[in-house]
């Protein structure tokens, strides 16, 4: 009975491992990337070989994105990052799916709530990393040209929650 409970978990532990060298070839094949391959299921890209696209899942007016493993909008794990212009706001939002985020580049200002609030903003320098629970309402500004990479399990998209009120 031992012997067989082992092995059963072992089985698991490699489909698991099938599934997920499969999606990274698969979402490297898809791409077009360049990238050269040290091993099956590796993926291994200088920032050059990455492709910045105003579309994508995230993509919104003035944003890039890179999905660099899976796809945001189909089911399964995936890493993309995006790429904010200097200035730029979103309004408060909803993710159906937790997440992980780290700052690659730039300071990121977050916020927690329906309604934006600049005074409630969190400062995240370069290196930073959070964690974004599914159905959690935030919000974010950038001051200065910001890269992030995210990392979640989809499908996941985005629901605003309320309009970013003018300055008064």
């Amino acid at each position: 009975m031992r012997c067989s409970m082992l092995t059963t978990i072992n089985f698991a532990a490699y489909g698991r491992m099938i599934a997920a060298t499969a999606a990274v070839l698969a979402t490297t094949l898809a791409q077009g990337t360049a990238a050269e391959s040290v091993a099956p299921g590796v993926l291994a890209l200088m920032p050059t070989e990455m492709r910045w696209s105003p579309q994508g899942a995230f993509a919104l007016p003035g944003l890039e994105q890179i999905n660099l493993v899976g796809d945001p909008s189909k089911p399964g794990p995936y890493t993309i990052r995006l790429r904010f212009p200097a200035g730029y706001r979103l309004a408060p939002h909803t993710h159906p799916d937790a997440r992980e985020v780290t700052i690659l580049s730039g300071t990121w200002y977050v916020g927690y709530g329906e309604r934006y609030d600049s005074l409630t903003l969190k400062a995240l320098p370069t290196g930073s990393f959070y964690t974004e629970p599914a159905g959690l309402a935030h919000f974010l500004e950038v001051q200065e040209p910001v890269i992030i990479q995210v990392s979640g399990v989809g499908p996941s998209g985005r629901k605003f929650l309320n309009p970013i009120e003018p300055a008064k």
